[in-house]
């Protein structure tokens, strides 16, 4: 493949990257705490073996998530909590500790509160949260303290990272601390909130439709390229 082919392909590569970003996207329009995803691209510039040569070539390097905040349906339920402001309620998975926007919860068969994947809410302690199943009333105060019947049982583990980079997105809603967190001040529990996705529908479709035709355009410059180099070597085959 030669130079032209190269830059191509790099370029194809990241809207391929980009494409799988907005798809992602659209499917989790309906999904409880998720944040749109997108892909940050870099220009890397290479020398030539000739003087004053260089080629710049596209480098999907990264990606980024978008921090908006989703908007909040009241659902009423007693287990599904929002946040009001920034903040996340820490989970414990199998891969330890991790922090999620998404707050419909459940209790198990222990009475503990967890998300439908079964990964038990921390409190602040970093413990689970039980409840037992003879409480009549379950209340969440905005400070984040469970209550059942009137009496506190624990509080919630809200918490922050101030270091954004420290912050690493895993699968769908769950996000991994490579910091210590810290409390998040300011934030309010919601009881009977769930915070919806933070995904414009009209604009990543419109981004797929953009990403798709770029995509398209750049692949008939490479069949172009291809043809170009195929006449040259019919031309100066028939020439010896």
């Amino acid at each position: 493949m030669d130079l032209a082919g190269y830059v191509a392909l790099t370029r194809q590569a990241g809207l391929s990257r980009e494409m799988r970003s907005v798809a992602n996207n659209i499917a989790n329009i309906s999904t409880t705490g998720f944040r749109r995803e997108g892909v940050i691209f870099a220009e890397e510039v290479k020398a030539l073996p000739l003087e004053g040569g260089a080629v710049a070539m596209t480098s999907a390097r990264a990606r980024y998530t978008d921090e908006a905040r989703g908007a909040l349906e009241r659902t009423d339920g007693t287990l599904d909590l929002a946040i009001e402001g920034d903040g996340f309620f820490t989970v414990m998975t199998p891969r330890g500790p991790r922090l999620t926007r998404a707050g419909a919860f459940g209790r198990d068969a222990e009475g503990q509160i967890v998300t439908p994947d079964g990964a038990p809410l921390l409190d602040e302690g970093g413990g689970a949260i039980t409840i037992p199943f003879e409480a009549k009333t379950i209340g969440i105060a905005a400070d984040g303290t469970v209550s059942a019947d009137g009496q506190p049982l624990a509080r919630l583990g809200v918490v922050t990272v101030e270091d954004r980079t420290k912050l690493f997105r895993e699968s769908g809603t769950l996000f991994r601390a490579d910091a210590d967190p810290a409390p998040a001040a300011g934030a309010k529990v919601l009881q009977g909130f769930l915070e919806g996705s933070n995904v414009n529908p009209v604009l990543e479709i419109a981004r797929m439709i953009e990403v798709q035709r770029a995509y398209e355009y750049g692949q008939k410059l490479m069949d172009q390229e291809d043809a170009r180099v195929r006449l040259v070597v019919r031309t100066l085959g028939g020439q010896s």
